[in-house]
């Protein structure tokens, strides 16, 4: 049975949301929210990460310390995951990015890939799939696919908002990926747009409504 979805509460990333999801944020400020919380969900997400002890010495003396014991790779679907693991990055500038570039069919709500930058065997130890809307599901379940196809041993997936449809398909396609979100909504709607939403993260981020 998959774990059930890790949904943030904290205050200030609610109060974020609430911004993010305004049809009033321009573009320039709903980056920068997906930053700020994007960030707070990848700290998160990375709680259980195992550390490895360290050595290292400050000013005065030498001391143990602990470092990451797993290499970290994100995985941002294009376009709208860029926000996301430009957060991250810089949160743990020492991570890998690889891109995977999927779009929704209109017609029939399924993934087209048309971009894959993995190589055949990633060296990343826990990928990070990064992907605002988790609506259908379609392209975060293809995304970890692939991953999963690479090789790659362990695979969490991140989102801003998702709807319970996306959630139920992406735990039946993959139940041993964790799935971490700000919020989950009411429903999609008949075009598999998430209600209430904040429509296109994309559109919304690079201004091309």
């Amino acid at each position: 049975m998959a774990p059930s979805p890790q949904v943030s509460t904290h205050p200030l990333l609610v109060h974020k949301l609430a911004k993010l999801r305004s049809c009033t944020t321009l573009p320039s400020e709903f980056r920068q929210l997906v930053y700020e919380i994007s960030q707070v969900l990848f700290y998160e997400a990375t709680r259980d990460v195992p550390l490895r002890p360290t050595r290292v010495v400050t000013p005065l003396v030498e001391c143990e310390g602990r470092e990451l014991a797993e290499k970290i790779g994100l995985v941002p679907v294009l376009r709208a995951g860029l926000g996301m693991a430009n957060a991250m990055l810089d949160a743990l500038p020492e991570a890998s990015v690889w891109h995977i570039g999927l779009y929704r069919d209109h017609a029939t709500l399924q993934p087209v890939t048309y971009y894959n930058k993995l190589p055949p065997k990633p060296d990343m130890s826990m990928a990070f799939v990064l992907d605002p809307m988790l609506a259908t599901g379609g392209s975060a379940v293809e995304a970890i696919r692939l991953l999963k196809l690479a090789g790659t041993p362990q695979i969490k997936f991140i989102g801003l908002i998702a709807a319970p449809e996306g959630v139920a398909a992406l735990q039946a396609a993959h139940p041993n990926v964790p799935i971490h979100l700000a919020a989950i909504d009411s429903h999609l709607n008949e075009i598999g747009y998430i209600i209430p939403g904040l429509g296109d993260a994309g559109d919304r981020q690079f201004g091309t409504a």
